[in-house]
């Protein structure tokens, strides 16, 4: 099970900002370089963006579907990494404290990531969400600044 949870120095309020900025999207997910709005308004139920991924001289795009929204606690999303197949993404943000708990559990639902899946699989998305949840950290924190006044949650 392909699941992993970071303290944020942050407000859930804050978090969720940088998680309804598309803009935003590609600094802190994994392997994607740049993103943009293609259907409705981001987070909305059934908003989409889309995202490039580049990997040395190879570049592909994918798309992003907003599932299931309940701001600013709870988001999953569906993407679609074209040839890998899709995946469902839940992001959850919870008040820890003054700070915010942020849960992310992910999935492979459908083509060759759901037909390959298996523990040595959840182990790879493991590390990727370590990296994923740092730098979600870190464009969150550098948002609200150091010891900035924090809005409550």
């Amino acid at each position: 099970m392909a699941v992993r949870h970071h303290v944020i120095h942050a407000t859930p309020r804050q978090v969720w900002a940088v998680l309804a900025d598309t803009s935003r999207y590609a600094d802190w997910v994994v392997g994607t370089s740049d993103s943009r709005a293609t259907r409705g308004l981001w987070p909305e139920l059934g908003s989409a963006l889309e995202y490039t991924v580049r990997i040395g001289p190879w570049s592909g795009a994918g798309t992003t579907v907003v599932r299931r929204v309940k701001a600013p606690a709870e988001l999953e999303l569906e993407v679609d990494s074209g040839p890998l197949g899709t995946a469902r993404v839940a992001i959850e943000v919870r008040p820890w404290g003054e700070e915010s708990l942020v849960k992310v559990d992910e999935h492979p639902l459908r083509g060759f990531g759901g037909t390959i899946h298996n523990a040595a699989v959840d182990a790879l998305i493991q590390l990727r969400h370590r990296s994923m949840l740092a730098r979600l950290a870190d464009v969150v924190e550098g948002s609200a600044g150091a010891g900035s006044d924090r809005v409550q949650a």
